[in-house]
């Protein structure tokens, strides 16, 4: 698998990605050298598109081209840290990720796979430009309602409240490599990125269903953003085209989950659904 940088120019300062294809002799895969769908992977808040590189991996095996971004303030893209002003923006972003995308590969069908504030904004995403897309994948999206929410906004001061690594997976190196990456922000959420969150979650309620091919998969024993609340937003989201799984036993990052395989496994199933795939 070959995995080069990309970068454009997002709606603040420059926004660096990340783009994983087959081998130039075509030797990985099912139908040789030629893409046969592409896939863009939306990260969730306070990490960056580099800790999908697995699922990447599974994606270009099965014969994707796949692309991803750090959203602005996340990761190696500019602007102050963990600060997201508007889901709205963040979104136009991925829409010109996508056309670079479509740009390098026109003839193909684009997946969207957006993991916790990434299947918020890949939810948002499917509202706007839903129609130009293959299938959609949220995975342990922020929708609905979200409990600890509420409670950071009515607080006079955000306390200090970094993300527990031990939410993330049943994997105890799962949590010790999100503590070491320093790609990661490990501090305490903003005020304004906490309301933007809000403000898209009343969007994306507001909006209504979608009736592209959409799949919600979420961990059961997800305490960070729990399955509760985002079977809420699930009822005002899903179409004609939906489909939803959870994982007994599995906490928010079902990619990093110990059955991973199983979950991955369910995703690119599903695309098999809705992409067309080579004859043998």
């Amino acid at each position: 698998m070959d995995e080069t940088d990309l970068q454009f120019e997002g709606h603040e300062g420059t926004i660096v990605g990340r783009r994983w294809q087959r081998d130039t002799d075509g030797a990985d895969g099912p139908s040789g050298g030629d893409p046969t769908y592409i896939a863009l992977i939306v990260h969730g808040y306070g990490e960056h598109c580099g800790r999908y590189a697995h699922v990447a991996r599974r994606l270009v095996d099965d014969g994707a081209v796949v692309y991803a971004v750090d959203h602005v303030g996340h990761g190696r893209s500019e602007g102050e840290r963990a600060l997201i002003d508007d889901i709205e923006t963040v979104c136009e972003d991925v829409h010109l990720l996508e056309g670079l995308a479509r740009g390098e590969h026109p003839t193909l069908p684009l997946v969207l796979i957006g993991h916790s504030m990434g299947g918020l904004i890949a939810a948002r995403y499917a509202q706007r430009w839903g129609d130009g897309l293959a299938c959609i994948v949220l995975s342990g999206p922020v929708i609905g309602t979200w409990a600890p929410l509420d409670g950071l906004l009515a607080a006079d001061v955000i306390p200090d409240v970094p993300i527990d690594p031990a939410v993330l997976s049943r994997d105890p190196a799962v949590g010790q490599a999100y503590l070491d990456d320093e790609l990661v922000w490990h501090g305490s959420f903003k005020r304004a990125t906490l309301e933007s969150l809000r403000h898209a979650m009343g969007n994306v309620r507001a909006s209504g269903p979608v009736d592209d091919p959409l799949l919600w998969i979420h961990g059961e024993e997800d305490r960070l953003v729990p399955i509760a609340g985002s079977r809420i937003g699930w009822r005002d989201l899903k179409g004609r085209h939906s489909s939803a799984k959870s994982y007994p036993g599995a906490r928010h990052e079902i990619f990093n989950e110990t059955n991973q395989d199983e979950v991955i496994g369910d995703v690119v199933a599903f695309i098999h659904e809705h992409v067309p795939q080579p004859v043998a």
